[in-house]
């Protein structure tokens, strides 16, 4: 006899006695074809849905005259039939890197919230402003030109960055309306926002260490210094460069608190009381110039907090940014709840 009809023969009887008995419990008990005696059954309740990552996308070629340099995205998109709002990372990096990959646990909470969600790159120093505003600008135009293929509603994108990330996002959210930043492909759509959320960002460019040990303050006065680099670029050729202090009236161009004029969208600006990379000042005057120019603004101030440190990756702190964008720009799981999954 045949070690597969040995089994039938022993099994299958076994199996069919626990159902005559009862002993096998479900609402369809053809679930359960192929039970056998010992293994355990496990009811699944299904709330979540899927969803769907791209990565390696291009959302921009910025040409040289000898090169292209290609911008990077990567998008998660929950498989649902409803349009649903976008939100858009740009991470930190001190000006001088852009990895989009990161920050993966508020990205994915966003996700599993509905949104569509995609983090990009941007060029970093040595290239100089106002190159990282126009490519956060070409991040959301690319999205809303694109809206009906990843399935978002392109009147409701919203962005988030933290550190240097938190600088761009709040010059995109401070330049709504503005178009001398509206560089490359799709131009004919808009590069507004509605809704920002930064995360110990940077708002004056001359004032980062604002508090601080005042040997960060030395620090800051070179030209050495990213933001320096930033606005000045290096000492090259007939460019001398320049510390950040040397030109206020550059310096605040490339400022989000030099651009604000009551045009913004919603703000949720979050700072660690206990920074000592970017001063929580940053954040403070920003509330304080966006709440004068009568825009809406959440202001948390989270105890302790350092710069970049563990509690920026808590469940507390992510569900207040989930919360925030459910609030600004609608809930994907309420349009969920309507009936529009597939």
């Amino acid at each position: 006899m045949n070690i597969r009809k040995a089994f039938l023969l022993k099994a299958v009887p076994a199996a069919c006695a626990l159902f005559a008995a009862g002993t096998i419990f479900a609402a369809d008990r053809a679930d359960l074809m192929g039970y056998v005696p010992g293994a355990e059954v496990m009811k699944v309740d299904v709330t979540d849905g899927r969803i769907d990552t791209i990565s390696g996308i291009i959302y921009s070629q910025i040409k040289s005259q000898r090169s292209i340099r290609q911008l990077r995205m990567t998008v998660m998109t929950p498989r649902t039939k409803a349009r649903k709002p976008a939100v858009v990372y740009f991470p930190g990096g001190g000006f001088t890197s852009a990895d989009h990959e990161k920050f993966i646990e508020m990205r994915h909470a966003l996700a599993r919230a509905g949104f569509v969600v995609a983090a990009a790159e941007y060029r970093t120093v040595p290239v100089k402003f106002p190159a990282l505003v126009e490519d956060g600008k070409a991040a959301v135009r690319y999205l809303r030109a694109h809206a009906d293929e990843y399935g978002i509603d392109p009147e409701r994108i919203g962005v988030i960055g933290d550190s240097a990330g938190g600088d761009l996002v709040q010059m995109l959210g401070a330049t709504n309306g503005e178009k001398a930043f509206d560089k490359g492909d799709f131009t004919n759509v808009s590069s507004d926002v509605q809704a920002v959320c930064t995360i110990y960002g940077i708002s004056d460019l001359t004032s980062i260490g604002e508090g601080l040990d005042p040997a960060q303050a030395k620090v800051h006065a070179s030209p050495a210094v990213t933001e320096a680099l930033l606005v000045h670029g290096p000492a090259f050729g007939k460019s001398p460069g320049g510390s950040i202090l040397s030109d206020r009236e550059k310096a605040m161009n490339a400022s989000s608190l030099g651009h604000i004029d009551g045009s913004e969208p919603p703000f949720l600006i979050m700072h660690g009381s206990g920074d000592r990379l970017v001063s929580p000042m940053q954040s403070a005057h920003l509330a304080q110039a966006l709440r004068k120019a009568g825009t809406d603004v959440e202001y948390v101030l989270v105890e302790g907090a350092g710069h970049g440190d563990l509690p920026w990756f808590q469940k507390p702190v992510i569900e207040r940014v989930v919360k925030f964008f459910e609030k600004r720009l609608g809930s994907p799981a309420k349009d969920a709840a309507e009936g529009n999954n597939l």
